[in-house]
């Protein structure tokens, strides 16, 4: 059973396939965590691990000097009772005090997994797939009632965690903390992953020591931001990709987050992850409800790598919704480095009609396409037809998109405003913004406050109308700025710091919308590219516009860093034109090609300029990513197998999860003069297999021809390269046994 409860010792032992995460109830009626690791083969007691001493400074309960709260190790600790370390939670209660004393009160396992109301969360589609526990917990003088949330997977080592606060009381407390998971640890020494950055170099590896003391990451920006992510790792210091302990978080949320680790002084570590409490608080009248978001919780035994399967599997399975979560995504051509904002129907033509004639399936019409939207300064709002530009309107163009043979796709950016736009001069109170306060500009727009349920009926009303009006396929979402003056005046002045929150569960509650009534069409995700990635948005949209920056080097970088957490299969990446319209920099056609065909595959750059040879060379790629790659990227298994961070190139692999097909690519970033070779060890083969191998170079002239090579050879000693410059590429498709009769090669993969 995933989950097992020693009713006599009020001992909960939840189980994966893999790991084992334990509680359970001291004689004091406090929830302690006993252990999450590898699986343990017998329900255990581990209450033998509870550190039952006296420390100087550590405040003991009842004159008993054997425990303290400092020291034992809590499923959601508060503060104010002797436990010193950060909390899980704070309430402001009506007589001014926030000290709260929640004992077990009860508890219940449920087949499958709940939902949870206006927010995103991870799904089951049978009740066989997971079990779930909830423990109520009680303050009995506030009556304040803490429900912790578990569920916990058969096939996955995962553990998704929330927290539910119900006011039992007569009378509104105010809560000021509510993270959805702590998890404390006992072990030392631990190094911790994030995933910092900023626009256009978005979710960098970083690795660091913990040492005594806290250190966090977090957005207070109004979403998951650029410059963090709602993702953090505790890993032994001799973990790699393939071996070593690693306990992860991820935030199923797209606001802002606080995720962080504490040592204290006697090395033991609290880790958190939650909505950020800075400018926080929800005002809970009596007998209302807070529901916190989900929190993923990961474990492996055998490196980052079996972590990132589990939330591949996770979020492809369970997270992603809708008729196209297990569709084919298509290759598309959007005109926006092509164009920008000066475009004709004329135009979009050509290059629709040079799309179509290299295979692609989908043109996205981008920014400029509504009102007086010549530059960024303009318009954002006002989504009727600019004529001049399409003087037949949405509707025609999408008919002469689709006649060529190309679906029709859309960019919106209906969470924004321009200060010179129909829209603002109508409804300027529609604005986030703070009394007495001048509003912030960003991107030359303001912020719709999507606190208010009429601004929301707006969005939902106007998307509706515009996505009536032609066939649209697909819709790219995007979001050019961060929030700021977070306080609406529309709500009382007593609920003011409940904005931020409240503007993410407006934005849920119209993609919600939205998406149920438009379920045919795909919807991306973007924020000034990858500013918004989290799990939250990939509920409603299955997949996410990576970043802004298209150039071949830095994107090996982003989509390396991305991987450790969301699958490439959520990943959308172009083909763009050189010099680099981000950097400047040149990087070759092949490279180019195989960045892109490493996510969902598209172009942004204007098709009808192409040469004759770069229209053949790129059919060709359509054809291999067509016929071969995209069922890899979409629904194979992933392996990083060179670091871009450490090195000076990438590689990694696709593979159908049986070792049967796969697809690996190498990208040179930095080379040198009399360079040395370079050997990719593949992982995961047959060892006694035989694998037919072809090698695709910069003009992918060997793509017809074979060499062959045992499992073993491939994983012990590897392909090898010979990088001769920066954005030197290749790629090789192998495929194991007999299926296809490979002729004798004395060099191909050199």
């Amino acid at each position: 059973m995933p989950i097992e409860i020693d009713r006599d010792h009020l001992i909960f032992h939840l189980n994966g396939p893999d790991s084992s995460y334990v509680m359970a109830i001291t004689p004091q009626g406090y929830l302690a965590h006993l252990y999450w690791g590898k699986r343990l083969a017998a329900s255990p007691t581990l209450l033998r691990v509870l550190p039952l001493m006296s420390r100087p400074f550590s405040v003991t309960r009842e004159r008993d000097s054997s425990w303290s709260l400092d020291l034992l190790p809590q499923e959601y600790p508060g503060l104010g009772h002797g436990d010193l370390r950060a909390p899980a939670y704070q309430v402001l209660l009506d007589d001014g005090t926030m000290v709260l004393d929640p004992k077990y009160q009860t508890h219940r396992v449920m087949a499958g997994k709940p939902t949870l109301n206006q927010l995103p969360h991870i799904r089951v589609e049978s009740s066989e797939m997971a079990e779930s526990l909830e423990i109520e917990l009680e303050d009995s003088y506030s009556q304040l009632h803490i429900t912790l949330l578990y569920t916990v997977f058969t096939h996955l080592d995962v553990v998704v965690r929330s927290v539910r606060f119900v006011n039992h009381s007569g009378h509104s407390m105010r809560i000021l903390r509510a993270l959805s998971a702590t998890v404390d640890f006992l072990e030392h020494p631990w190094d911790i992953i994030s995933l910092p950055g900023a626009w256009g170099r978005e979710r960098v590896i970083q690795r660091s020591p913990l040492g005594q003391g806290m250190i966090s990451a977090e957005s207070r920006c109004g979403i998951s931001s650029h410059q963090a992510n709602p993702f953090w790792a505790m890993l032994s210091p001799d973990t790699t990709e393939e071996t070593g302990e690693v306990f992860a978080f991820n935030l199923v949320y797209s606001g802002n987050f606080l995720v962080f680790s504490e040592m204290d002084q006697y090395h033991q570590v609290r880790s958190g992850i939650g909505i950020n409490p800075l400018d926080f608080s929800w005002l809970l009248e009596p007998h209302e409800t807070f529901q916190t978001p989900e929190a993923v919780l990961v474990y492996s035994d055998k490196g980052l790598e079996t972590m990132s399967w589990n939330f591949h599997a996770l979020y492809g399975e369970h997270l992603n919704q809708g008729q196209w979560q297990h569709r084919e995504r298509p290759i598309v051509i959007n005109n926006w480095e092509a164009t920008y904002f000066s475009f004709t129907e004329e135009k979009l033509l050509d290059i629709a009609k040079a799309a179509a004639n290299l295979g692609i399936e989908l043109f996205v019409l981008d920014d400029g396409w509504f009102a007086q939207r010549n530059d960024d300064r303009h318009s954002l709002g006002d989504y009727e037809v600019n004529l001049e530009k399409l003087p037949r309107g949405l509707g025609v163009l999408a008919e002469e998109i689709n006649r060529r043979g190309l679906a029709f796709g859309l960019w919106v950016e209906p969470e924004m405003v321009s200060p010179d736009s129909d829209l603002y001069r109508q409804h300027p109170d529609w604005c986030l913004q703070v009394s007495h306060r001048a509003s912030s500009w960003g991107r030359n727009q303001l912020v719709l406050d999507l606190s208010r349920e009429d601004v929301q009926n707006w969005i939902i009303k106007t998307l509706s109308k515009v996505f009536q009006k032609a066939n649209i396929a697909y819709v790219k979402w995007d979001m050019n700025r961060s929030l700021t003056e977070m306080g609406s005046p529309w709500l009382p002045e007593k609920r003011r710091q409940e904005t931020a929150h409240r503007y993410v569960l407006g934005l849920y509650r119209i993609l919600d919308v939205l998406t149920g009534l438009f379920p045919q069409i795909l919807f991306e995700g973007c924020s000034g590219g990858g500013g918004r990635f989290d799990p939250g948005i990939l509920y409603y949209m299955p997949q996410i516009w990576t970043s802004d920056t298209t150039d071949a080097a830095e994107r090996a970088k982003i989509q390396y860093g991305t991987s450790v957490v969301y699958p490439p299969a959520v990943m959308t990446a172009h083909v763009s034109g050189v010099p680099n319209h981000q950097l400047g920099r040149i990087m070759p056609w092949d490279a180019r090609h195989w960045m892109a065909m490493s996510a969902n595959f598209g172009y942004e750059l204007d098709l009808a300029a192409l040469t004759p040879n770069e229209r053949t060379e790129a059919i060709e790629y359509i054809q291999f990513y067509k016929n071969t790659l995209r069922k890899l990227v979409q629904w194979g298994r992933f392996s990083r197998l060179q670091d871009p961070f450490t090195t000076g190139g990438v590689s990694w692999m696709f593979s159908d999860g049986e070792g049967n097909e796969i697809v690996v690519i190498y990208l040179c970033l930095r080379t040198e003069v009399n360079s040395i070779r370079t050997w990719i060890k593949l992982r995961h083969l047959h060892p006694a297999a035989r694998y037919h191998i072809r090698c695709f170079g910069e003009k992918q002239e060997a793509q017809d021809s074979w060499v062959v090579l045992g499992g073993d050879e491939l994983m012990s000693v590897g392909l090898s390269v010979w990088p001769g410059y920066d954005g030197f590429a290749r790629a090789w498709h192998l495929i194991r046994d007999k299926k296809r009769v490979a002729p004798d090669s004395n060099d191909l993969l050199s």
